[in-house]
């Protein structure tokens, strides 16, 4: 029965509202700006039920008019009316919606249609949107009449524990909600403010965002005795484009570019989208794209990294860190879910297993679709690994649960690439040899240094192939791989190489009690320098070369950890000699003639630098180095 119209009435809310309110105005919501994120998704969310209920009572659409959302300023009553051509509300429901905290209309007529197995999403779920408009305004006043009704209703509260319903006069369906603005909310006046909070929080909602603009015309040709005019036309504020929303075989390629470009502020193409739609026990689609190029600030720790977070086409925030991880950061796009686990006010996320298996899933979904373009387009691929291969290998270290995938996806020069080409670990087993146990690999400052490293000849005379890992980062990587394909990973420049036979290795005893002596007193002679003197057969052309414990830092780690400022103690090496060089001979002939001769030391302390060079690292005394070799040279020259 429809309520007769009677004088104004006075109400008291139902809840402790006084408490309540002053939750919703002062700690609720961190910005000012969300009230009229609330408001417009209030009013969508009226516009969807008629649409819906429309379906069954065409009745509903009397004076059918295009659905829309108005803003209204009026300056000299320093007003803000926000109105919708909805469903409207009647004498009951103002009393019911917006005389009770938490009870909302929306979510009520949600378990209705789920009840009746319907499939419709809403925007408002806990009825306290509305009182965020008490932050910027000292009253608010609602008129508002139900759709296929005649009968219109004022509702006014000051937000101070009592409102007022009363007969009002409107002639369309849907509600006004005005805003009596406090004198530090006037900016809410201003239409470029208007647009700019349009902008980012509702620029995709469905339903178009209108406002009356004063437009400037000019006159047109040469006559200038014609004075510019202005008029005040309706224009739209919002896109309405969630291109994620639509069919992919609907869009063009060219506006998944011009999305990109308009959610990133970047103006070059992306280099790749993945535009997905999860469906069963999660529910959500997301629209993510590769950038062509790495921004300036993809390493600093404070950078929004550009994923961001809708619920049901309403933003809620632009750097959603609990959807993506870390690794990933260089990803930009939207995510849009129905059923979020939103705290109250809808500006954080709450913690929730969605959160995680959305996390999952997404996680995956980028994980496989470059995994997907390293095997099909390699040189796609490689433009991507470019610019975001250093980011990428983070993750081999933080997530463990996709870490083989990570490590999949990673490319490496080798001591068998030519130019820029680079390889897989995959590749790399591919080409290995049937009695390989490891996968070798080399830590070095650059590609250079490591293509001449002497601790390459023994793999270059057996042929087997040895990754080079040259940025700052693998060496910090590296130490989560422990093996691929149950091939465990070796570095070539710590502990024993094991490549030899059984010949070989006797050889090795052989000349190292035949050089004993020499050896310990290379040792003595080197004691501050070195934790060990050793022959090893893993030089083939070079004299000497500088090795790390077997869990010890090698050179390429102690720079990192140097680089990020961290003191690092004195990390004795390991002095490998070829006992097969001509050098050894020299140094045994001068060791049995005179072991306490100076020149015998010169050499020694030059097979050492060598070393050091050779590892490309820069030698403590290069002026003695310098006076060595001259000394040396004019010896062997008279």
């Amino acid at each position: 029965m429809a309520k007769t119209k009677t004088k104004a009435e006075q109400f008291e809310f139902k809840t402790e509202v006084k408490q309540l309110l002053d939750l919703v105005i002062h700690s609720l919501y961190s910005h000012k700006d969300i009230f009229l994120r609330e408001l417009i998704s209030n009013a969508s969310d009226a516009i969807d039920r008629l649409r819906i209920e429309s379906l069954t009572n065409a009745d509903l659409l009397e004076n059918k008019s295009d659905y829309k959302i108005k803003l209204i300023r009026d300056e000299k009553t320093q007003t803000l009316t926000l109105s919708d051509n909805g469903i409207g509300m009647s004498h009951d429901e103002l009393s019911e919606n917006l005389g009770t905290i938490a009870k909302s209309g929306t979510k009520a007529f949600l378990e209705q249609l789920q009840k009746d197995k319907q499939d419709v999403n809403l925007i408002g779920q806990f009825g306290v949107g509305f009182y965020s408009a008490f932050m910027v305004a000292d009253s608010v006043s609602v008129i508002t009449r139900k759709a296929g009704s005649n009968d219109a209703w004022k509702w006014t509260s000051t937000g101070e524990g009592q409102f007022t319903i009363e007969p009002a006069d409107k002639v369309t369906r849907g509600s006004d909600i005005i805003l009596h603005l406090k004198s530090d909310a006037q900016d809410y006046l201003k239409e470029w403010t208007l647009r700019d909070i349009v902008k980012k929080y509702s620029d995709f909602v469905e339903h178009p965002i209108c406002m009356d603009v004063e437009k400037t015309e000019y006159p047109e040709g040469d006559d200038k005795d014609k004075k510019q005019t202005t008029k005040i036309v309706e224009e739209t504020l919002n896109s309405q484009k969630a291109i994620w929303a639509r069919p992919k075989n609907e869009i063009k390629d060219e506006e998944y570019k011009e999305f990109y470009k308009h959610i990133s502020h970047d103006y070059t193409d992306p280099l790749q989208w993945i535009h997905y739609s999860a469906e069963g026990i999660i529910e959500f689609k997301a629209l993510l794209y590769f950038p062509s190029k790495a921004p300036m600030d993809l390493y600093y720790p404070d950078s929004i990294k550009g994923v961001h977070l809708y619920v049901k086409r309403i933003f809620i925030m632009d750097d959603c860190k609990k959807l993506i991880p870390e690794y990933l950061r260089f990803v930009k796009g939207v995510v849009d879910s129905n059923d979020l686990p939103l705290n109250v006010s809808r500006e954080l996320l709450q913690q929730d297993s969605q959160l995680d298996k959305i996390k999952k899933n997404l996680t995956n979904k980028i994980l496989s679709t470059l995994k997907t373009t390293l095997e099909k387009d390699l040189p796609e691929y490689l433009k991507f690994y470019k610019e975001f291969g250093k980011v990428l290998k983070e993750g081999v270290h933080v997530d463990h649960e996709n870490k083989d995938k990570i490590v999949e996806l990673l490319l490496y020069p080798t001591s068998k690439t030519v130019g820029d080409e680079l390889r897989t670990f995959q590749q790399v087993v591919d080409n290995m040899k049937e009695d390989q146990k490891e996968i070798y690999y080399l830590s070095a400052e650059n590609i250079d240094v490591a293509k001449t490293s002497p601790l390459l000849e023994l793999f270059r005379k057996k042929d087997i192939e040895v990754i080079f890992m040259t940025d700052p980062i693998d060496e910090w990587v590296i130490n989560s791989i422990f093996e691929f394909k149950d091939k465990k990973l070796k570095a070539i420049d710590k502990g024993d190489i094991d490549l030899d036979d059984e010949a070989t290795k006797e050889t090795l005893k052989e000349k190292k009690k035949e050089h004993e002596g020499l050896l310990t007193f290379i040792q003595k002679q080197l004691d501050k320098e070195v934790k060990e003197v050793r022959f090893s057969s893993r030089l083939t052309d070079s004299a000497s070369c500088l090795v790390a414990d077997e869990h010890g830092m090698n050179k390429h780690m102690e720079q990192m950890f140097k680089a990020m400022g961290q003191a690092m103690p004195a990390q004795k090496k390991i002095l490998e000699l070829n006992p097969d060089h001509d050098l050894i001979g020299v140094l045994q002939a001068r060791f049995s003639a005179d072991p306490a001769s100076s020149e015998l030391k010169d050499y020694i302390e030059l097979v050492y630098d060598q070393a050091i060079l050779a590892e490309g690292s820069t030698l403590k005394d290069p002026i003695g180095f310098i006076k060595r070799v001259s000394e040396l040279m004019v010896k062997a020259g008279r």
